[in-house]
């Protein structure tokens, strides 16, 4: 569904991922992790069109979409939630989430996602006409992936979703997460948290100083040497 192919990648003249491969596949939850400073979020950015490919390709479902502004990559399906649970804190829930959907012209498939992100997270059907800055933490974080879903998307890329939250909104983040899966959408999933991402993902890679060192299916690689020694301290 999604392949990129020795992709180089940077800000100006630094140059931050290296020759980057990788691919995912309909209705997989693939998680890439890596330590801070790796490249996680350069590589997500690229991917979007945020930053421009310096060599490589990005495909998705069978398309270059490397030198495609991000809003048209969005219209393809491609769809990311930043780290850091960007909102617009004076708006409501409910503009937050129309805010998502700006790219369906069809009213009633607009009406039909918002009543589905509302069953995935009721809490917000309750606190629709609230500011959202109003919202817990883990709230804001459960409105920014519904905001996402609004626009239907194909594959949902994931940077950082647990960063800042207690480990019980995690937890149901990462829960949410698998629903969103198996509702028939893939999933990119870039985290530090090792063990709760690899531990629902299907594959995994591990990217280091801007390049892909490892690879493997996801519970697989918790028993790799390496991610025991230096992620997780075994």
């Amino acid at each position: 569904m999604l392949e990129l192919e020795n992709v180089s990648s940077g800000y100006e003249k630094v140059q931050i991922l290296w020759n980057v491969s990788f691919q995912i596949k309909e209705k997989e939850i693939v998680s890439i992790i890596g330590p801070n400073g790796a490249g996680k979020t350069t590589l997500v950015k690229t991917i979007m069109g945020l930053l421009s490919a310096k060599t490589g390709s990005v495909t998705f479902q069978n398309e270059a979409i490397q030198k495609l502004p991000p809003y048209e990559i969005v219209k393809k399906g491609l769809v990311m939630i930043p780290e850091g649970r960007e909102i617009f804190p004076r708006m409501t829930v409910e503009e937050n989430l129309l805010l998502g959907a700006y790219t369906v012209k069809d009213k009633n498939a607009v009406q039909d996602s918002k009543e589905k992100v509302y069953q995935v997270f009721p809490v917000l059907k309750k606190k629709e006409k609230s500011k959202a800055q109003t919202l817990s933490g883990g709230e804001q974080q459960m409105l920014v992936i519904c905001r996402s879903l609004m626009s239907n998307p194909k594959l949902l890329i994931l940077d950082e979703p647990s960063l800042g939250l207690a480990p019980i909104i995690v937890e149901k983040v990462l829960d949410t997460v698998e629903k969103i899966n198996e509702d028939g959408v893939t999933i990119l999933l870039v985290e530090q948290n090792i063990r709760d991402s690899l531990g629902i993902a299907d594959r995994g890679y591990v990217l280091e100083e801007g390049k892909i060192i490892l690879e493997g299916e996801g519970r697989e690689l918790l028993s790799n040497s390496h991610i025991k020694e230096v992620y997780l301290g075994l």
